[in-house]
């Protein structure tokens, strides 16, 4: 007797996921879902809905870490069931941690004795370790003052107005004022002259930051310290600073070795660097040293057993992924000094070549500076026609994500686009983006002559049955510019499509 049985009743896993009935129905959205479905099925939905996300490579607005070496993926991939958190399961992973605070507070020129420890710690990026600088600031301050006999209510941190998000976020989270220089038409970072003018017996720290978002500028960390070291002296403050170094803490140590903004600089307490940026992790690992021991309150410390041993601790975040750690520590020894001198060392000459292929299209005003992070900061000489978001957005359509923003006050009149360059983005890549700005151009050149000659037709008037002008209304006049549009682009997509 021959068993058989039909299709419908069959092993599900037997066929191809698309001949399966979860393709026909859409993804949960706000429930969970009944019943299960098999993993085949649910990986090739979710892979296939991630495809609409961008490239991360082509992504020029971020400055994080896009690619890393095989072998530290391999290791990312190995670590990544491990609860940092645990130090006493696992005591390497701590070890790696710690060597890895070392290395970099060395790089900043943390002084140290030949045998002396580091004091600093591993954070989720940049805005965890900002936080806990300006926490330890905060207490330090607030311990002074009571000390004192005097008010501890109301802290303030001065900073330009072209500082990152989270300083804002640390503001408001923990109630600390945020004073801010207001850039000027030109001059896109903090002034340490104006700065310091706005320093108060209330002021915690001022912060500086080693590489602008805006335009990979670095501020000048060593004006702002002599200014500081003497208003202190006048004041008998002793108000201190701390460097932001998100994006430029591991590019200055290798392209800018001579310039002063680190721990050589008597004033500066406490530095954050970013390791999933130029650290050249990806997301999300970042590094907070403290310049030494006295510098972070031992109340902010906490001293935890119940993980199987006495662990000291001084985080916002408790239990997090130990890959980043691994991989930065696989970077830190695989590239060693040489190889991450190479690394910026390419950046910035592959930035010059975007930003001398953009100036010989003589379209753009170049708005960063060519000693800083390794990005390119620009803005159109002519916008009166086109925008920079119009070029930003059309860009896209060549798989290119660059950022148009503006800036902040006083300087909100001024647009730019900014590509950031990071490890993987080669002089080949460099010139093509180019050669694809140089098309957007052409079309935006070119879109707001057939529009204008095809909005002429309906332009709000029309013949009337004698001759007559019969006026449209606003509803008619709008629906007839759709239409053009719509023909517009569809023709467009028949004889000029990109893919």
């Amino acid at each position: 007797m021959v068993l058989s049985k039909t299709s419908s009743e069959s092993d599900v896993s037997l066929h191809s996921t698309f001949a399966s009935r979860y393709v026909r129905t859409s993804l949960p959205r706000f429930k969970m879902p009944e019943n299960s479905i098999p993993k085949e099925a649910a990986y090739q939905i979710i892979n296939d809905e991630l495809m609409l996300d961008g490239n991360p490579r082509l992504n020029l607005a971020s400055f994080v870490t896009t690619w890393m070496e095989p072998e530290c993926d391999k290791l990312v991939m190995a670590a990544i069931n491990k609860n940092y958190v645990d130090m006493d399961e696992y005591p390497v992973t701590t070890e790696l941690q710690n060597r890895c605070v070392n290395m970099i507070a060395h790089l900043f020129n943390a002084p140290l004795g030949e045998s002396e420890t580091a004091v600093g710690v591993g954070t989720v990026g940049s805005s965890e370790a900002i936080m806990l600088a300006g926490l330890a600031f905060k207490r330090k301050w607030q311990n002074k003052r009571k000390a004192e006999g005097k008010p501890c209510d109301n802290p303030n941190i001065v900073t330009g107005a072209n500082v990152q998000v989270c300083w804002e976020k640390f503001a408001r989270y923990f109630e600390v004022e945020l004073k801010e220089v207001k850039l000027r038409d030109g001059y896109y970072v903090m002034d340490p002259v104006k700065a310091v003018e706005m320093v108060d017996e209330n002021t915690i720290c001022v912060a500086a930051i080693l590489g602008s978002t805006l335009n990979g500028e670095f501020e000048d960390v060593k004006l702002l310290n002599d200014l500081l070291v003497q208003k202190n002296e006048e004041t008998g403050w002793d108000t201190p600073i701390h460097v932001d170094a998100a994006s430029g803490g591991f590019i200055a140590p290798f392209l800018y070795p001579e310039l002063e903004w680190d721990f050589r600089l008597p004033l500066v307490k406490s530095i954050n660097v970013s390791g999933h940026k130029y650290g050249l992790v990806y997301a999300g690992i970042g590094w907070v040293i403290w310049r030494s021991k006295q510098d972070l309150p031992e109340e902010l410390i906490f001293h935890i057993n119940y993980l199987g041993a006495d662990q000291p601790t001084f985080t916002l975040n408790f239990s997090k992924g130990s890959s980043q750690i691994i991989a930065q520590y696989y970077q830190l020894i695989r590239l060693g000094y040489e190889g991450y001198k190479n690394i910026m060392e390419n950046c910035q000459e592959n930035a010059m070549v975007l930003k001398e292929g953009l100036l010989k299209t003589g379209r753009f005003n170049i708005v960063s500076k060519d000693n800083g992070v390794p990005l390119v900061a620009f803005s159109l000489k002519d916008n009166s026609r086109h925008n920079e978001f119009a070029v930003s957005d059309m860009l896209r359509r060549f798989g290119w994500i660059v950022p148009a923003y503006t800036m902040p006050p006083d300087a909100q009149h001024v647009t730019v686009l900014r590509v950031v360059i990071r490890e993987d983005f080669s002089r080949t890549l460099a010139e093509r983006l180019v050669v694809d700005i140089e098309k957007v151009l052409h079309e935006l050149d070119t879109l707001p002559a057939k529009i204008d000659a095809m909005m002429s037709v309906s332009a709000g008037e029309d013949k009337g049955p004698n001759g007559g002008v019969v006026k449209k209304t606003a509803l008619e006049t709008q629906r007839e510019i759709t239409t053009v549009w719509r023909k517009f682009v569809m023709e467009r997509k028949k004889t000029n499509g990109v893919c």
